[in-house]
């Protein structure tokens, strides 16, 4: 059995509060799951100290019997310090896309056919 610590979603519409819970891979975000390991309420700012609560000692538990967070979950583990988590470094997600770096030429173009004349 494939085992993830992943987030289920809760709370109302527009106001959304998160369980940390261990749950089988193949079950739904907010269908069954083993076992809640903490919470996350990212309507609260991200200074409060309650914005993120989780069960450290349940949560290395899992981790040992093979069970793997999620990218979310992961960054919560490592502000906690019970994981370690790779930085990603994206460079070209700022570039802009091919339209506009149509649009951009087209632009400089037209400058240096007015600048000419």
């Amino acid at each position: 059995m494939s085992l993830k610590i992943r987030l289920a979603r809760g709370g109302s519409k527009k106001r959304p509060y998160y369980h940390v819970v261990v749950a089988d891979a193949r079950s739904p975000r907010d269908g069954r799951f083993i076992e809640k390991l903490g919470s996350w309420n990212p309507m609260l700012g991200k200074d409060d100290a309650s914005r993120v609560s989780l069960n450290n000692e349940r949560i290395q538990h899992w981790i040992a019997a093979g069970a793997q967070p999620t990218d979310r979950v992961l960054r919560f583990l490592a502000d906690a310090g019970l994981a370690t988590r790779e930085a990603r470094n994206n460079p070209e997600k700022a570039a802009p896309g091919k339209k506009a770096q149509e649009r951009a030429k087209e632009k400089a173009a037209k400058a240096a056919e007015a600048a000419a004349e």
